[in-house]
């Protein structure tokens, strides 16, 4: 029985460790949502009028862009994904990488090549894993994305657009991230950034009640969209990497404080399952002596 009361111990004190170690990782995380939900909150309107203006803007213009021209037979496309450079955030990486998949399959059936461009370790390892290819990815930075990662991210995304598919170019621009609803709620997003549609942007601001401005260009309306393409692609990605920073961390939160109750749990378990081990060797012990004692005053009793 003290060897099993050893183990017992020994475990109480392996799990309180881990138990010390979640908590930590569980506070981390807690500090870390809150700055990226006010990032979220801070970079959304403006990703939200810049989609806006350059809706305005194109459906004022009759100029023939890559930012919103539909093409006749679209034959490739771009999916940027956007998973976690970490674990131990729960599904949160296998949810939006199942979303991906959806939306590239749906896209294969539809006739179009799919080009993939991975942010994350996660991403990445798993299309390493299923030997597939990659066009480009990114990481190192999804804890804490800045603007300056998402112009890196937008270059070579922006010059597939404006390329000619026959030359390595893409009909269409497509990300999958997961957005920020509230601590307890992340959803995998597909979205499709380019070309924008406007029949779309339309029937939003029609159904919102808004009254679009009249525009001039100066010096040009393809000159207006030239400059607004990168700054958009920009914008939505940099809102992207937030949201997406700001879900792993709520996942990684709830992950890392349902570890620490579950280690909570094993320990009451354990200290019980040690209690009664302690007992028994208790009760073990005033057995002993007591058989000792009879066994003496018999021995005591039969001299005599």
């Amino acid at each position: 029985m003290g060897a099993q009361l050893r183990v017992y111990k020994r475990r109480i004190k392996s799990v309180s460790a881990t138990k010390k170690i979640t908590r930590a990782m569980e506070m981390i995380a807690a500090s870390r949502v809150v700055k990226a939900q006010r990032q979220v909150a801070a970079s959304t309107p403006y990703a939200t009028e810049l989609t806006r203006a350059v809706g305005a803007v194109a459906k004022g213009s009759t100029t023939q862009h890559a930012l919103t021209t539909e093409s006749d037979n679209p034959t490739r496309a771009a999916v940027l994904l956007i998973t976690s450079d970490r674990g131990l955030a729960g599904g949160y990486s296998s949810n939006v990488i199942k979303a991906a998949e959806e939306l590239t399959e749906r896209l294969t059936r539809e006739g179009k090549q799919v080009d993939a461009y991975i942010v994350g370790r996660k991403g990445v390892a798993y299309y390493a894993f299923r030997e597939r290819k990659v066009t480009e990815s990114w990481g190192g930075f999804t804890d804490n994305p800045t603007y300056a990662d998402a112009k890196k991210i937008a270059g070579p995304l922006i010059e597939a657009v404006l390329k000619d598919t026959a030359e390595g170019g893409v009909d269409e621009l497509h990300i999958v991230f997961t957005e920020f609803v509230s601590m307890l709620t992340q959803t995998p997003v597909q979205d499709r950034l380019l070309p924008l549609s406007l029949a779309e942007k339309a029937e939003e601001q029609e159904k919102k009640g808004e009254i679009l401005p009249l525009f001039d260009f100066e010096p040009s309306s393809e000159d207006v969209l030239d400059a607004l393409l990168p700054r958009y692609v920009e914008a939505r990605i940099y809102n992207a990497l937030l949201q997406a920073a700001a879900s792993k961390h709520a996942a990684t939160r709830r992950a890392m404080k349902s570890a620490t109750d579950n280690a909570e749990e094993l320990i009451k378990s354990l200290t019980r399952l040690a209690n009664a081990a302690r007992q028994a060797d208790i009760t073990q012990e005033i057995s002993e002596i007591v058989g000792g004692a009879s066994a003496l005053a018999d021995a005591s009793a039969g001299s005599d």
